[in-house]
């Protein structure tokens, strides 16, 4: 790794929340594609549960995030063209925006199709909208789409950073890589 690399990482905070916050939402996405063919049983409800509980710690997650991005400045960006620049750009600022829109329309779902969100089985979160099964409805499919979405710009964001680790061999993707795990990483 160059030095010019190593100046322009991302802070081990920033990096452990990226990463934490990444292997979160990869799970309950998954969990949320093997879920709804369950039969309905009492397991089924605690993955449901979990899934709930997981959305919760991605919202906290998320907020921890945001702030911290706030209040410290990333690293300059390396060259490269400029729709590229700007596309990096887009797609992290709809990842943010559905960190939150993802957890908030599922809880907001939860909340009208009466179903209280427990955090651990001990928090209980406040409704987030009344009781409405018409709302519940409407709701649902857009937590599913929002969803999807958040899955392809991951997939858009995957792309990129190995694109640029593999072709243009710059050193973007050493820059979110916990420090010290391969020496040889570039």
């Amino acid at each position: 790794m160059n030095s010019a690399t190593t100046a322009s990482r991302y802070s081990s905070t920033a990096i452990g929340l990226h990463w934490v916050l990444a292997l979160a939402i990869i799970g309950s996405f998954s969990f949320g594609l093997y879920m709804p063919d369950l039969p309905v049983s009492p397991q089924r409800l605690r993955y449901y549960n979990y899934h709930k509980w997981a959305g919760a710690c991605i919202l906290a997650l998320s907020a921890l995030r945001l702030l911290w991005r706030l209040t410290h400045r990333p690293p300059a960006d390396l060259p490269m063209p400029a729709w590229q620049q700007r596309a990096a750009h887009a797609t992290h600022q709809l990842l943010y925006v559905l960190f939150f829109a993802v957890p908030l329309v599922g809880w907001a779902y939860s909340s009208a199709a009466g179903y209280p969100v427990v955090v651990f089985g001990v928090l209980p979160l406040p409704d987030f909208v009344p009781v409405d099964k018409d709302l519940a409805a409407l709701i649902k499919p857009f937590h599913k789409y929002l969803a999807f979405t958040m899955a392809a710009l991951v997939l858009v964001h995957v792309a990129g950073a190995l694109k640029h680790h593999f072709l243009d061999r710059d050193g973007l993707l050493a820059r979110m890589w916990p420090a010290g795990t391969r020496k040889d990483f570039v």
